[in-house]
């Protein structure tokens, strides 16, 4: 039982404990057997339940098999600097032939990431996201890299996106992780980050449009488009145009959006029922802050249907997620009003822990009321929004 509390696997409780004098054991190919020291023998039956039971996925993050001098295998978990010869993965070990339960019996509101992610192996995969350096594109980033992807954190400010490398390798120094300039702000940054990321001759298997502007002043960016559109929107359209090769190159691969029920309280149409272009881009006059947020977040959702309707067929899918009401974020911090009332709210809000299970689980969002033609209209049309000298 010492050993089994170390490795974290007594409980008590379960009527999976075993009768005394009995031990579990794996094999190699992940079958669990039982051991009985009294009568010294074995069998895959548990000796109190009857059930036949398999390791559910890899190990956990941070965790790595190794085998000692004599040649016996034994666990070595980096996160908590100890070792075991009890296999980690026992305390998730699922029956010979289970039922599979459905999404919403598995996951819930308090469900993490790494909880989610609990087996995945992520190795050989490579996934990008945006605004990385913070927030949830920070916590997504760290549980892919945590899980053996090879992560790239596509960031504005390269300072802080090497302090968040640096904080990931410092869970687990294995973790294979980097920082690329991107602003979103600036299409031409735009254009030389997906050419040097195509120079790496990588694949790409997750792109998480992440990055993102709230509540910001009216300013025009150096393309001469209003900021928040940009940044929000038209910078990630933008991006994916031009890694759309590497994606279905790399098929099956994901793309990931993340948006917001806000868009739910906008139009981007005119009186007359058309679609109204100058209301992406609203001049001075007309802009307002929550509003331009708003639209930004209604174009999010039409591109991912439309980017999905169009390259499903080539294995590449499309997922817009709402992170959630009740999220804590620096994403206000570009007016003391919302900063004041984010921090009022703070203690009933959500932890970014318990939140980036969804970026990670990547539900699929509707289009609600959104017509489907306005969706490839507005696919089209934009396009014409990228082009520059």
């Amino acid at each position: 039982m010492a050993a089994l509390r170390y490795a974290g696997l007594d409980d008590t409780d379960s009527e999976d404990e075993l009768p005394p004098g009995w031990e579990q054991r794996t094999t190699k190919d992940g079958w669990v057997y039982y051991a009985n020291h009294t009568e010294e023998k074995t069998q895959w039956e548990h000796p109190k339940t009857g059930k036949r039971k398999r390791i559910a996925g890899d190990l956990p993050y941070g965790w790595e098999q190794e085998t000692d001098e004599n040649g016996q295998v034994f666990f070595v978990d980096h996160i908590n600097k100890r070792t075991t010869y009890l296999d980690p993965r026992l305390a998730f070990t699922v029956d010979d032939n289970p039922t599979k339960p459905t999404s919403r019996q598995r996951y819930d509101s308090s469900t993490t990431a790494m909880e989610i992610l609990q087996g995945r192996d992520f190795t050989g995969q490579v996934v990008v996201v945006t605004g990385a350096n913070s927030g949830i594109g920070f916590e997504t980033a760290k549980s892919f890299a945590l899980h053996g992807a090879h992560v790239i954190l596509a960031c504005r400010n390269m300072t802080r996106a090497n302090e968040a490398v640096s904080r990931i390798l410092g869970e687990w120094h294995k973790a294979k992780v980097e920082a690329m300039t991107l602003d979103l702000a600036l299409l031409r940054s735009v254009q030389h980050f997906a050419q040097a990321f195509k120079a790496k001759n990588v694949s790409l298997h997750v792109l998480v449009c992440n990055a993102g502007a709230f509540a910001l002043p009216w300013s025009l960016t150096k393309d001469g488009l209003e900021t928040t559109f940009q940044v929000n929107h038209l910078g990630h359209f933008y991006l994916v145009q031009l890694l759309q090769d590497v994606l279905c190159r790399s098929a099956p691969a994901r793309v990931v959006v993340v948006s917001s029920e806000s868009h739910r309280f906008t139009d981007i149409n005119d009186s007359s029922g058309k679609l109204d272009f100058s209301r992406l881009s609203p001049s001075k006059n007309d802009y307002w802050a929550m509003l331009a947020y708003n639209r930004s977040k209604l174009c999010n959702i039409l591109f991912s249907n439309e980017l999905h309707r169009r390259l499903s067929p080539r294995g590449v899918t499309s997922n817009a997620v709402h992170p959630g009401n009740m999220l804590y974020s620096s994403i206000h911090r570009n007016w003391w009003v919302y900063t004041l009332l984010f921090t009022l709210a703070r203690p009933f809000t959500k932890s970014m822990v318990l939140m980036r299970y969804r970026l990670c689980a990547t539900h699929r969002a509707g289009p609600g009321n959104i017509a489907h033609n306005k969706m490839a209209i507005v696919f089209e049309n934009q396009r014409q929004f990228c082009h520059f000298q």
